[in-house]
């Protein structure tokens, strides 16, 4: 991350908006950080960066207050955003969890320790009792290499169950990277297709819960 990103004026969005009230960052911290003001000393740019820091670090200390003393109906308000502004407040959250990831590697507590001790919390504080224990799982694994052949041939055949994760999120990558493929093209085939499948997902849960309706007479 630098210190004036050059496609400033390329940024769009709520988030990037010159009129949105003070959070963290104060309207001028915020021109500073993308690039739309510059005419900063040396010693103006230090003082920037220290008063950044320090409210980042109290704002971490505020959520102890937040968790513990907020009420139910506050912490819903905030996030119940209005439908046009929610894909801005979900990459603010994602962001945020990005930003405490890369924040939080070579702290002395590791980051998925945290991760499941505040899941836990949460647990906790919805059953209201220190007895609802869950078990977090978070494992960071690369996706590598895959094969293509093999990828392929288990879509050819049905056989989707087969597919892992990994594979799927490579495979895509390089489809959508591909020049012979255009995800504009393909949108209104997709829409179709999905309704279709849609359908038969529903008709497949009707028939489920009819079966176990029969089991269990």
């Amino acid at each position: 991350m630098t210190e004036e990103t050059d496609d400033a004026t390329e940024r769009t969005g709520l988030a990037y908006s010159a009129d949105r009230g003070r959070g963290i960052l104060t309207p001028s911290d915020r021109e500073y950080l993308l690039g739309r003001k510059t005419d900063y000393t040396d010693h103006s740019k230090k003082q920037k960066r220290n008063r950044i820091r320090r409210r980042l670090r109290n704002a971490m200390l505020d959520f102890t207050i937040l968790f513990e003393c907020l009420e139910d109906r506050d912490r819903e308000t905030v996030f119940n955003p209005d439908d046009e502004d929610r894909e801005a407040y979900t990459r603010g959250i994602t962001d945020m969890l990005a930003f405490l990831h890369l924040g939080t590697m070579g702290y002395y507590t590791p980051f998925k320790d945290m991760l499941s001790e505040g899941v836990n919390k949460a647990e906790q504080e919805l059953a209201g009792s220190e007895y609802r224990m869950v078990t977090v799982d978070f494992n960071v694994e690369p996706v590598g290499r895959i094969d293509v052949d093999e990828v392929i041939d288990k879509l050819e055949f049905g056989e989707f169950e087969k597919v892992t994760d990994e594979e799927l999120q490579a495979f895509v990558r390089l489809l959508a990277e591909s020049d012979d493929f255009s995800a504009t093209d393909m949108r209104s085939e997709m829409k179709a297709q999905m309704a279709e499948f849609v359908e038969r997902v529903d008709a497949a849960s009707e028939q489920r819960e009819q079966r176990v309706e029969e089991l269990n007479d």
